[in-house]
């Protein structure tokens, strides 16, 4: 973003001090140490600012430095993005120069006034080297209008044109037009992208996610008013999320008004964690998939993971087998859950699962649930709950309630003393909107979902019916159903897994 807030959220402009600390220094005194803080919080996640203007003089007093801070702060990679042609050659410069710094080419809206052949061909040239990463930022701004309102749509359609000649995602700024941007947006095709510092409303990030684009939340989100945009960052889906600075301006709670720069971020990533009711390390590990998957960066481990923590929770992943086909799991469009890589190669030992575990103690609880039906793997199950038991930990199931039909017989009985807590997929109100959701291979599955819930209520202590939000769902007469069966029952939303 090039001088957009200024006016109220712009940069402090540094000048040289008179006293032994400058007024840089001053305001980092306080937001290194809630830096710090949140940077213990993240320890296994690496975290990647995807928007950043490192070009620009507000850093030229403390550049090295700043980058440097954020690597101190747990930062794998910044992404610097071009506003205009002098900005976007200092960008590349910098990304050769620095081994974690990134850049993206283009030329801003508000100049979009000066774009000529000779710019898109020097952006063409640029966008061949190995260290950029995306054509932008560009976009439409009808709030400055600083250029001619057709000249900023005809170098938009350039720069999308571009990143589809290139293969390279695109960074849209986009402030007070909506209905231009995105009508350019469909025009063009180019599914490959993120509307940065998004702050339309929902109906907007709705149509830019069913392209393919991802929203990127800012230090805005973290202001005191901005309840539209935090109601945003709750309901965007994980796979569609990330997070940026727009260094140097607009700096989050609780350092706004001070020039902004990447170990801020960390105070983004914790107010919309809160928000989201995950925690900070899930966020930057969920962020940093996204940046890497959609901008081609750093590395994604191939690795499927057994264990799983989200929150004070350790999941656990045992199989990938199930006896429903449900519309609404996750495994059939992702391989991740909140930057999880879940999908097996291959069913865990028991030796292996206690090996990820480690002390069951430390965790609120312990909760098989991954890619499949974790009572497939009953014996296993029992196994290790008993040993969790005996280590002073608590076990949850997340079942679909066929394990009787599985193992033609009732297997209840033997959770007992060794799960506190199961969690069955109820799913619908009746049969056949069970079997169109769910597409169980078994003919009766509904009804013994039914007859398990009640009889898992007479072993085990916490028991609870789940529905997913779904179209064709009854909601309420799920919940009739299960206050029937005596059993808690809780609503999960589709698309918010984890």
């Amino acid at each position: 973003m090039k001088s957009v807030l200024q006016e109220n959220d712009g940069p402090t402009r540094i000048r040289p001090a008179m006293d032994s600390k400058s007024p840089l220094e001053r305001d980092l005194s306080n937001a290194v140490k809630v830096i710090s803080s949140h940077a213990q919080q993240i320890s296994r996640a690496n975290v990647i600012d995807t928007h950043c203007h490192l070009d620009m003089k507000d850093f030229d007093v403390d550049r090295e430095e700043v980058i440097e801070r954020s690597k101190e702060a747990g930062f794998e990679a910044l992404i610097t993005v071009g506003s205009d042609l002098a900005g976007t050659t200092k960008a590349v410069q910098l990304s050769e120069h620095y081994a974690m710094v990134y850049a993206s080419v283009g030329i801003h809206p508000h100049d979009a006034k000066d774009f000529t052949e000779k710019v898109y061909s020097q952006l063409t040239n640029w966008s061949k080297k190995t260290k950029v990463v995306a054509i932008g930022e560009t976009g439409l701004d009808y709030h400055y209008d600083h250029s001619p309102r057709e000249t900023q749509k005809d170098v938009f359609r350039r720069h999308l044109h571009l990143a589809e000649e290139t293969r390279l995602p695109v960074i849209i700024h986009s402030r007070e037009a909506k209905k231009d941007t995105l009508h350019i947006m469909q025009e063009c095709g180019v599914g490959k992208g993120v509307l940065h510092c998004f702050s339309g409303d929902q109906d907007m990030a709705e149509k830019a996610m069913s392209m393919g684009f991802y929203l990127s939340l800012a230090g805005p989100v973290t202001f005191r008013k901005s309840l539209s945009l935090k109601e945003i960052a709750r309901m965007i889906p994980d796979d569609y999320l990330l997070v940026e600075t727009d260094a140097p301006y607009l700096s989050p709670e609780p350092v706004r008004g001070k020039r902004n720069e990447p170990a801020f971020m960390l105070n983004t990533l914790r107010h919309v964690a809160e928000l989201r009711g995950i925690s900070l390390e899930d966020l930057a590990r969920i962020t940093s998939l996204n940046a890497k998957r959609l901008f081609g960066i750093g590395v994604i481990s191939e690795k499927p993971q057994i264990a799983y923590q989200i929150r004070d929770s350790l999941y656990l992943n045992i199989t990938n087998r199930c006896t429903n086909e449900c519309s609404f799991c996750v495994k059939f469009r992702s391989e991740f859950v909140k930057g999880h890589r879940l999908r097996l190669e291959k069913e865990p030992t028991e030796v292996e699962i206690k090996e990820q575990i480690g002390d069951p103690s430390v965790f609120k609880e312990i909760v098989f649930c991954g890619y499949g039906e974790p009572l497939q793997r009953l014996d296993v199950v029992k196994n290790i709950a008993r040993w969790i038991k005996e280590n002073n930990g608590w076990v949850r199931i997340n079942t679909n309630g066929h394990a009787n039909l599985i193992h033609k017989r009732n297997i209840l009985p033997e959770l007992r003393g060794i799960v506190d807590s199961i969690s069955i997929s109820l799913d619908a109100q009746d049969k056949e909107t069970y079997n169109e959701i769910c597409k169980p291979i078994y003919r009766n599955a509904y009804e013994e979902v039914i007859r398990f819930i009640r009889e898992a209520k007479e072993i085990i202590p916490v028991v609870q019916a789940t529905v997913v939000d779904l179209k064709g769902v009854d909601v309420k007469k799920c919940r009739e159903i299960a206050e029937s069966l005596g059993v808690k029952f809780r609503v999960r939303k589709f698309d918010a897994v984890g």
